[in-house]
C-alpha cells in the first residue's frame, strides 16, 4: 500500500471516530469544562496516565500552567506522571499499581479534579488513583477507549473514544484535551 492510502485510511479512520462521539460523551466532556473552570479559583487540576497518555499528561498541564494559545495567568495544574523520584521509590517500595494514587492521597485535596487518560481503561494504577480520589471528595473525569474498560466502573465520567485503533484513540484524547484547555483560558482571560 503506498503512502498516500496508509494516510487516507487513517483520516478516514479518525473522522468515524470523531463522529462516533456521542450526546452523552459530549454531556461528559461539557461537565469536565464546566467544573475545571470552577476548579481553578482555587484548587488544581492533576493529570496521570501511562506510556503516550502520560505525555499526553505532561502535554496537557504544561498548556494549563504555561499558556495554550495567549498570555495570561497561571492556571494550576499537575502531571503525576513527572516525578521519577517519586514514582520508583513508590514502585519500589509499595507496587507500580499505587505510583498515582499515591500522590493523589498526599497532593489531592477536596475540591481538585483528577483527569485519567487512557487507552484501554484497565490500568489498575489508575483505577487505584480513582479510589483515593473518591474518598477525598476529588472530582474524576476519564479520557479512555475500549468501551470505557474497567476504569468505568469506578470513574462515572468517563468520556468514552469508540475505537480500538491505541493510537487514534490519543489523537482524539489530546483533541478533547486541547480543547478543554482552551475552554479554560477563555474562561480565565
Amino acid at each position: 500500500m503506498n503512502m498516500q492510502k496508509i494516510i487516507k485510511k487513517e483520516i478516514l479512520e479518525l473522522k468515524s471516530i470523531l463522529d462516533r462521539i456521542d450526546g452523552k460523551e459530549l454531556k461528559k466532556f461539557s461537565l469536565l469544562c464546566k467544573e475545571g473552570q470552577k476548579t481553578i479559583k482555587n484548587n488544581k487540576i492533576m493529570f496521570c496516565g501511562n506510556g503516550g497518555s502520560a505525555s499526553d499528561s505532561q502535554h496537557l498541564a504544561t498548556e494549563l500552567v504555561v499558556k495554550y494559545k495567549k498570555k495570561r495567568s497561571a492556571i494550576p495544574a499537575i502531571a503525576l506522571t513527572t516525578d521519577t523520584s517519586v514514582l520508583t521509590a513508590i514502585g519500589n517500595d509499595y507496587d507500580f499499581k499505587k505510583i498515582f494514587s499515591r500522590q493523589v492521597e498526599a497532593l489531592g485535596r477536596r475540591g481538585d479534579i483528577l483527569i485519567l487518560i487512557t487507552t484501554s481503561g484497565d490500568s489498575q494504577n489508575l483505577i487505584e488513583a480513582v479510589k483515593i480520589a473518591k474518598k477525598k471528595k476529588i472530582k474524576t473525569f476519564c479520557f479512555s477507549g475500549n468501551n470505557g474498560g474497567q476504569i468505568k466502573s469506578y470513574c462515572k465520567n468517563t468520556i468514552i473514544i469508540k475505537s480500538n485503533n491505541s493510537s487514534l484513540i490519543q489523537v482524539v484524547e489530546i483533541f478533547l484535551g486541547q480543547i478543554f484547555c482552551g475552554y479554560l483560558e477563555k474562561k480565565i482571560s
